[in-house]
């Protein structure tokens, strides 16, 4: 039988044992550490899900728990969660609910419920970013993002996720789909669109980079022939470099979720550039499976159109489509329930301008159905009496309300519709899209003939139109051209052309310049216009006030940054009303002939209530952590689901929350 040894110190009997204790030294002597505290950590930080479709795997990690008792889990202090706020099994799994919100995931030690650590996760309800701008007004807003805020939108929190190397520039906008079922895996996808006539699909969440699939739109199952390539920058244009080394796809695709297809414009030609032939130029609108890449829907469709006309290059009396010259850069239409020959059709519009302005062009819509590719359902020239008038808008879309009225903004061009003629050079449009396309209303400058002359293109930027007011006007839009003003113009009486003045809504001087799409959210008017080469201005935030139908032509904010040329074609992303940032790139050193520089593309994030509180810039970590690819002219970010995507000329970035 053991017996307890006691020692006798200072008067004091003790046992061998509680001495032990004492000094932290087991029987032998042996040094036995104090028990440390409970402390408890949980990865990742912070989580961006779709509502239902995407479950999110947290961990936790507790130390000063030598019986690993482990954690318990709680969403938003409720254990468990529920079906409101999300539930979360006792492995961590977060299974999103089927309302959008932000949350707080919270994993609490068991050995000591005092002590816990929490990770925040936004859910969103977006289904997609399928079009140029997000939406047909082309407003640019995202109203659906609960992961990215004011608050953790910033150096410490916010960077780099991960690269997707392409094997050509990215003129197109990204665009984004939710919940894709890709071979029986749910995942969230991001399209990317290359000069090369390449179309990928990458995971939109997960680094390293994962493709999904690559389509070559010039191999024989996309339509393409043999030695058939993307076009050599040499063989369009007149030499200026604005787009090098190669032409391909440059306008943004747009996606129709209901079918599950892609559309999107290839340009390819055989021969020319080192072979000294005369190339023969392909264009064809492709109706691609979301899911593999492949065509559907009968494409790919050639493009060819005509049009009754004298303009130049016409022949009889019919104008004909110039595959070569025309430049395919605006993104794609999808209008739904288009009425044509008696019944509803769904139908894709692709719009051209062309290459460093080569002769001959013309502004040109076309309307192909979207069921059948093969079927050509519509077809508008700019100019067909004359000469020029492209659609250029700095790559931007078409935008439609909800009639089914397409808008667009001509640059320089013959002009004589005031006259009774059909041209419309430098002026904003409104086409019926029903039965054919036809102007029913325009706008053209009072100084129209003084803006072909010295090629300040009315056109020059997107046009964007202005939710439904329900006070003042209620149907405006607004174009910005080369001059730098702003007009505010009411779709409802578009004003036409008046002689010495412009009979609009309002009109006033924002910059020095602009080649963009500006974004709209909150009454609030967001454009980063610039000069010419050389130039640069401010990205800046005017007031709109609906009773007098007007912005406060006093910008109400400034960014501290002088965005280089064309300036900037910002985004917002926003929680509802609230959390609302502009996403803007300075793409100034686009790395081409035309280039005053070359440089890697810098992406901002600007507080939206103080544009002079900047978030974050992709330049500003250390050792180039969010330094993102190449400069791309006219490029513009894609934000969903807590991740920013934007194209360069060699790959694709994703910014996000930091794990």
């Amino acid at each position: 039988m053991n017996r307890l040894q006691v020692v006798r110190y200072g008067g004091f009997a003790l046992s061998l044992a509680s001495v032990a204790l004492a000094c932290g030294c087991g029987s032998g002597g042996t040094h036995v550490p104090p028990p440390q505290p409970v402390a408890v950590s949980v990865t990742p930080r912070n989580a961006s899900v779709v509502v239902a479709t995407q479950p999110q795997q947290f961990s936790a990690k507790v130390t000063g728990d030598p019986n690993n008792l482990g954690v318990t889990w709680s969403v938003d202090l409720i254990a468990g969660g529920n079906a409101a706020v999300g539930t979360i099994s006792s492995l961590g799994l977060y299974t999103p609910p089927a309302v959008a919100g932000a949350h707080t995931v919270t994993a609490t030690a068991v050995a000591d419920t005092s002590k816990s650590a929490s990770a925040g996760v936004g859910v969103t309800d977006l289904s997609g970013v399928f079009t140029f701008h997000n939406n047909l007004a082309r407003d640019g807003v995202n109203s659906q993002e609960y992961a990215l805020t004011t608050t953790n939108v910033n150096p410490s929190t916010f960077g780099k996720l991960f690269s997707c190397p392409v094997d050509g520039v990215v003129y197109a906008e990204p665009l984004w789909a939710a919940g894709l079922n890709v071979n029986g895996s749910v995942r969230n996808v991001v399209f990317v669109a290359t000069a090369h006539d390449s179309l990928y699909a990458f995971d939109a969440d997960t680094g390293p980079c994962q493709q999904i699939w690559r389509a070559d739109l010039l191999d024989a199952l996309h339509g393409g022939t043999a030695n058939e390539s993307s076009v050599c920058a040499n063989d369009v244009g007149q030499g200026f470099g604005d787009i090098q080394p190669e032409v391909g796809i440059t306008g943004t695709p747009v996606v129709d979720p209901g079918t599950g297809t892609l559309y999107v414009v290839s340009k390819s030609e055989n021969g020319g550039c080192s072979t000294g032939v005369q190339p023969s130029v392909h264009q064809r609108l492709h109706a691609i499976d979301v899911a593999s890449g492949s065509e559907k829907l009968n494409g790919p469709v050639t493009i060819t159109a005509s049009v009754p006309g004298t303009g130049d290059g016409s022949s009889a009396g019919v104008l004909q489509f110039n595959a070569k010259s025309e430049g395919q850069r605006p993104g794609l239409t999808l209008l739904k329930g288009v009425a044509v020959s008696g019944s509803l059709h769904d139908l894709v519009y692709i719009s051209w301008a062309s290459h460093e302005d080569a002769f001959p062009y013309h502004g040109w819509v076309i309307g192909y159905d979207a069921a059948n590719v093969q079927q050509q359902r519509e077809v508008f020239n700019t100019t067909p009496d004359g000469g020029l008038g492209g659609i250029w808008m700095a790559g931007a879309a078409l935008a439609a309300d909800g009639g089914n009225n397409l808008y667009f903004a001509t640059g320089n061009g013959t002009f004589d519709a005031d006259t009774g003629g059909n041209d419309l050079g430098d002026t904003v449009a409104r086409l019926t899209t029903s039965g054919a396309l036809a102007v029913t209303d325009y706008f053209t400058p009072f100084n129209q003939a003084s803006l072909n002359q010295v090629d300040a293109d009315l056109g020059s930027g997107g046009v964007v139109l202005l939710p439904d007011q329900a006070t003042g006007l209620p149907h405006l839009l607004i174009q910005a051209g080369k001059q730098g003003l702003v007009y505010v113009i009411n779709r409802d009486n578009m004003g036409q052309f008046t002689v010495g003045t412009d009979n609009i809504v309002q009109e006033f001087q924002a910059d020095n310049g602009s080649w963009t799409t500006p974004a709209f959210w909150q009454n609030t008017l967001y454009l980063a216009g610039s000069g010419d080469h050389g130039n640069c201005d401010s990205l800046h935030a005017y007031s709109f006030d609906s009773l007098s139908s007007s912005f406060t032509i006093t910008s109400g904010s400034d960014s501290t940054h002088c965005f280089g040329f064309p300036g900037a074609s910002p985004v917002v992303s926003s929680s509802g009303g609230s959390n609302g940032i502009v996403w803007a790139i300075d793409s100034g050193c686009y790395t081409t002939a035309a280039s005053p520089c070359a440089a890697p593309a810098i992406l901002f994030a600007f507080d939206a209530a103080n544009l002079s509180n900047k978030l974050w810039d992709s330049s500003q970590a250390a050792a180039a952590r969010d330094q993102a690819g190449a400069a791309v002219k006219f490029t513009l970010p894609t934000v969903a689901n807590g991740r920013v995507y934007i194209g360069t000329r060699t790959e694709l970035d994703v910014y996000g929350l930091l794990p």
